[in-house]
This record gives structure tokens, sequence and C-alpha cells, in this order.
């Protein structure tokens, strides 16, 4: 199986791209957003690869990001959603806007994509709100918490920020909270914060994890 391919880009239409690998050129299917970002033709890439087996076929998905294959993975569990489907969605959402779609069960941002009705977006939210992958949870809160505005950049790029908000996260979940409804809290928590970035980039994981909890007994 492929789980990476590193090459030069060969030619892209719709839909794919030609990678040359040592002078081997694989057709990699895509979304819009991938390809869209793809250097220019004859420079080097690295995709992530999702391998597609079937008796009849045999297909590459690439992705920018170990998180954007994981997703894609995540999407084809969901009953009614084909690889189409999959990578219409991402086109349309980035990893961290299809995480807080999920996370506060937003069917109609899920929906913004083509071919994607609302008895799918709501199957969709409904049956992945369990399944985000961990990583996604702090990368869902670097652009615009719920509850507030986005940081700034020096604020959501801190490594101890993004540590001190998965430690709490981590806390939050051992206690018993799902993961999506922890994740809300911190990030809503995160996002009153954001009048004063010294406050966010300080905050210790106690002191997250206490508002945190105060934030789930005022709305749980």
């Amino acid at each position: 199986m492929i789980g990476r391919l590193k090459g030069l880009v060969d030619g892209v239409g719709d839909g794919w791209v030609l990678i040359d690998v040592n002078g081997v050129c694989y057709l990699v299917e895509g979304s819009g957003r991938m390809l869209s970002s793809l250097p220019g033709q004859g420079e080097m890439v690295t995709l992530a690869i999702e391998t597609y087996v079937r008796e009849d076929q045999f297909r590459l998905f690439g992705f920018l990001s170990e998180e954007e294959r994981s997703w894609f993975k995540l999407l084809l569990g969901v009953q009614g959603v084909g690889a189409k489907v999959a990578l219409a969605i991402q086109s349309v959402l980035s990893v961290g806007e299809l995480s807080q779609a999920v996370m506060t069960q937003d069917k109609t941002m899920v929906s913004r994509a083509p071919g994607v009705g609302p008895k799918v977006a709501q199957r969709i939210v409904q049956e992945l709100k369990d399944k985000i992958p961990e990583a996604s949870f702090v990368v869902a809160g670097q652009g615009a918490p719920v509850g507030g505005a986005g940081h700034d950049a020096g604020v959501a790029d801190n490594p101890d920020v993004n540590s001190t908000v998965s430690d709490a996260l981590s806390a939050l979940t051992n206690l018993g909270y799902a993961r999506s409804q922890a994740h809300v809290a911190v990030m809503t928590v995160m996002g009153q914060m954001n009048q004063s970035d010294d406050e966010a980039a300080t905050i210790s994981t106690e002191a997250l994890i206490k508002r945190a909890l105060k934030e789930l007994a005022e709305n749980g």
C-alpha cells in the first residue's frame, strides 16, 4: 500500500494531479483545496496518500497533511458518503472548519459542499462527533474559537498555548465529558480571552480547566 508520495508535479487536471517519482508517474485524485495548493509544474511536492482498492478499482487519493487524510477516511465511513462527496466537502472546508462543524453539530456548514444535502450533513456531524482525530481539536481552535473571534497568529501558533489546550481537553475527557463537548467549552473560554492575548498566552492548564468546567456547568 502507498502511504506517501514525494515527487515532481507533472500535470494537473480536473480532480487529479500526476506525481513523477523517479520517472514513474502516479495519478493522484484530490480535493479542489489540495489541487489549488500544489506548487508549480516540475516542482517538488509531498502528499499523504490513501490507497483505495476494490475488485475493479485501484485509486490513489492525495492530501497535504495526515489530518486531511484522517478526515477523508472518517467521511468515507459515513453511510451515503463516497469518495466524490468526501472530496467535495474537503474542497469547501479546511481541517479546522470541518472539525469545528462536527464539534458544534453545524450541519449547515457541512451542507455548503456540492452534493451534500441536509440529511447527509446531519448524518456526518452526528456519526463523527465522537470520532474526531485528537490533533483536530487544537487545529480547530486556532482559527475562530467558539464564542469569539480568532486569536492573533502569535497566540494560535504558540506551542505553550497548544499544550495547555491539549492538556485541558485530556483532563476534561478523563472526567467523563465527550471530546466535542469539552472542546466547545475550552474554546469558548479561549474566545472570551481574545481581548487580552497576554492572558490567553499565559493561562495555566489548571485555570483553563476550572473555567471550562464552569462553562460546562452553566451551559451543559
